[in-house]
């Protein structure tokens, strides 16, 4: 006999509306924790409701069941019930880009958390061949594929200027969880033909974006698992469209690091440069350490080293080293300072990294907590 819970879970598809919300009213409190397991009554039947509610056209309806199914995604099974059906993860995306849509914030949590299964891959074939076929706001959008319209939402939607009901900031963690897939990678050191621009160079400008801690963080990320292919190091640093380097640098630099000589200092990327005087480095001593493996990567071929020396890297890392009080920071500092002065072995071999095939992936979506954390929603 099921339990009055149980039995409540049950009316999300009674044939009432107002059964339905009742019944949503009372679940969102359950959606998180040990309560979660009321969810699975039924052979999961609530999972195929929820998605069915979130497609209403009650704004409340859908920011509730959506809220339930993004909460419910820190189980397993419930996960990968909703990123399996295509159909719903279609609608979901193309959802996020109605630029009228007042759910569309913590639709973006949603899918952000569906991105832990390696299926959100199929989130790359959902092309409607002409931007026209879209459906979505001409003047917004100009590409046809799906990815390119997030991308948009993303940059053009900062601070709600896109859509009064989004910022679509969650989508940051999204973009670091597909460029763990090599499909993803691809997408973000690709020029597009739409606008001719490289995607990952969108999201540079948000490395200082410190009144936004959701977007540094992904962006940060991002970064870092694009420098995963390490045949793409010369093009993303050598290439002035890109100009790679100095987005991560910035965030690690300060007008305080006093004791880099003149001739360093003129070796610098231009954008860092005589620094303002009120010039902070990131607030959070994760998103340093992010960038700093990202340093770590580019050490892992010879033309990275020698560009990362030519720029003054060492310098700057060791002001950082110098004034951070932070462990992870010092002992990362250590490997970057490891790599880039010691000597190099006479040979113009590069030093590849291992490839990642579909095998090394998934145990790296299964090993990385960093980016297995489920976003939950109060």
């Amino acid at each position: 006999m099921p339990s009055q819970l149980e039995e409540l879970v049950s009316f999300l598809h009674s044939p009432q509306p107002a059964v339905k919300q009742i019944a949503l009213d009372n679940l969102v409190g359950y959606s998180t924790g040990a309560n979660a397991i009321i969810f699975k009554y039924d052979n999961y039947r609530a999972i195929q409701d929820l998605k069915d509610l979130a497609r209403e056209n009650s704004r409340l309806l859908v920011q509730q069941s959506a809220t339930i199914l993004a909460n419910l995604c820190d189980d397993p099974v419930m996960r990968r019930l909703v990123v399996k059906d295509e159909s719903f993860l279609e609608f979901l995306v193309w959802k996020i880009c109605d630029v009228a849509n007042s759910s569309a914030d913590i639709m973006c949590i949603l899918l952000t958390n569906l991105a832990k299964e390696s299926s959100i891959t199929k989130v790359f074939s959902f092309d409607k061949k002409n931007a026209s076929d879209t459906g979505l706001d001409k003047n917004s959008f100009k590409s046809g594929h799906v990815l390119d319209c997030l991308m948009d939402c993303f940059v053009k939607g900062s601070d709600r200027n896109l859509n009064k009901y989004a910022n679509y900031d969650y989508l940051a963690y999204f973009f670091a969880d597909i460029s763990r897939f090599s499909a993803g990678r691809e997408y973000f050191l690709q020029r597009r033909e739409y606008d001719g621009v490289v995607p990952i160079v969108k999201l540079l400008v948000f490395t200082e974006k410190y009144d936004a801690k959701t977007r540094r963080e992904g962006v940060a990320s991002t970064i870092k698992n694009s420098l995963f292919d390490s045949e793409k190091h010369e093009q993303l640093l050598a290439d002035e469209d890109i100009n790679l380097l100095p987005y991560i640098l910035l965030p690690i630099a300060s007008a305080k690091d006093s004791e880099i000589d003149e001739e360093d200092m003129f070796n610098l990327p231009d954008e860092l440069q005589l620094l303002p005087e009120d010039k902070q480095r990131d607030p959070s001593p994760a998103i340093i350490c992010v960038h700093l493996e990202s340093i770590l990567l580019l050490c892992t071929t010879r033309f990275g080293r020698e560009f990362l020396r030519s720029k003054s890297v060492y310098p700057l890392i060791r002001e950082l080293e110098k004034n951070s009080q932070n462990e992870e920071i010092s002992e990362l500092c250590d490997r970057v300072v490891n790599m880039l002065m010691r000597g190099e072995i006479d040979t113009d071999q590069i030093e590849e990294m291992p490839t990642r095939n579909a095998e090394d992936e998934k145990e790296e979506e299964e090993s990385d907590e960093d980016d297995n954390v489920i976003v939950e929603v109060a």
